[in-house]
C-alpha cells in the first residue's frame, strides 16, 4: 500500500516537474500567442449559484484579450441536449468581459481535458496556445499538451479557496494526474 501511495505522489511530482515554468499568474509576464484555449467547467455549482471557477476562467481570458496577449479564443467544453458550457462561456466573454464574439471559437466536443487539447491541436490547428484554467488544472492540461507535441503555456485563473467543491476538485485533480501519467507510461490515449 505504501508503494502505491509513493507512486501516486511521484506521478504528481513528475507532472509538476515537466510543466515547471510553463504557467503564469501575472499578465505582464505572459508571452503573447495567437490563441487561448479555455477549458470548460459548469457555469453553476450544484447548489445553483454561480461557479467561481467558471467566472475566474472567463475573467482570466478577458484579461489576456484586453492586454493584447491573444487574438482569438477557443472555448472548449461539453455540449449536450440541455447543457452547453461553450455557449455559456461565449455569452460571459461577450457580455461581461467585452470580448468580440467574432474571435471566439466554440469547441462543443471538449468532453474532458485531454479531448480539449486534442481538438485544439487537430481540429483547430493550434499548437502554440495559452491554456486558461486554475493552476492545479493547468498542470495536467500542459502535461497532455506537451505529450501531444504542442508548445503550450498556462495562464492560471484565480483559484477558489472557500468553495463547496474545493477539496473535491483538488483531490480529483491529484488522482487525474496519476491517471494521466499511467496512460502516458503505457502509451495509450485516455478515453476520448
Amino acid at each position: 500500500m505504501e508503494v502505491g501511495i509513493l507512486l501516486m505522489i511521484l506521478a504528481n511530482f513528475w507532472v509538476v516537474a515537466l510543466t515547471s515554468g510553463r504557467t503564469y499568474t501575472k499578465i505582464s509576464k505572459v508571452p503573447p500567442r495567437d490563441c487561448a484555449l479555455v477549458l470548460g467547467t459548469s457555469p453553476k455549482m450544484r447548489s445553483g449559484v454561480a461557479n467561481p471557477y467558471f467566472t475566474a476562467r472567463m475573467e482570466a481570458v478577458g484579461t489576456l484579450y484586453h492586454h493584447g496577449k491573444i487574438k482569438k479564443i477557443i472555448v472548449s467544453g461539453e455540449k449536450s441536449k440541455n447543457y452547453d458550457e461553450t455557449e455559456a462561456m461565449m455569452h460571459f466573454l461577450v457580455y461581461n468581459e467585452g470580448v468580440p464574439e467574432n474571435i471566439i471559437i466554440k469547441d462543443p466536443k471538449g468532453f474532458n481535458t485531454h479531448k480539449s487539447i486534442l481538438n485544439c491541436k487537430n481540429t483547430y490547428n493550434q499548437k502554440n496556445v495559452i491554456i486558461v484554467s486554475q493552476g492545479f488544472h493547468n498542470l495536467r492540461a500542459l502535461f497532455f499538451a506537451r505529450n501531444n507535441g504542442m508548445n503550450a503555456l498556462g495562464f492560471d485563473a484565480q483559484d477558489v479557496t472557500k468553495n463547496e467543491s474545493f477539496y473535491r476538485n483538488h483531490t480529483r485533480e491529484f488522482l487525474a494526474r496519476d491517471l494521466a501519467v499511467f496512460y502516458y507510461i503505457l502509451g495509450i490515449s485516455p478515453e476520448e
